[in-house]
């Protein structure tokens, strides 16, 4: 199993860029040009392990996108589950999202971890994968 925690970052400055010294606020307004991180999803399911059963994440703002973001990244990556969760809420409440069905998990108890809840349905998946 692959369990592809959120990118810590979707874009970055390119080393050419990189400013060598401290930049000096004195110089006025800064303009700064990002790249895109590379997605390496596919290559994963298609290139270096295309029988891993392959978790990923989504984190977003906005409620309304939150699953039809999670269903595009099942197509679009082939990944078999995607944990959506809300920058809101991320230690609250995930939705797991797979082609058949969304579960959601919740922080039963401010003493325990969603994160126990959320790794025990993973391995659930994983065992109905390779069964």
């Amino acid at each position: 199993m692959f369990y592809l925690a959120a990118a810590v970052s979707d874009f970055y400055v390119p080393w050419e860029s990189m400013a060598k010294h401290k930049i000096q606020s004195a110089s006025g307004p800064l303009d700064m040009r990002l790249n895109q991180v590379p997605k390496m999803l596919s290559v994963l399911r298609k290139e270096w392990a295309p029988a891993a059963f392959c978790v990923s994440f989504k984190l977003e703002t906005d409620p309304d996108i939150l699953t039809q973001k999670a269903d595009a990244a099942l197509k679009k990556y082939g990944m078999h589950v995607v944990v959506a969760n809300l920058l809101a809420n991320y230690k609250e409440e995930v939705v797991v999202v797979t082609q058949n069905e969304k579960t959601t998990v919740r922080r039963n108890s401010k003493d325990e971890d969603l994160e126990e809840q959320l790794v025990g349905l993973l391995t659930e998946r994983h065992s109905d994968y390779i069964n």
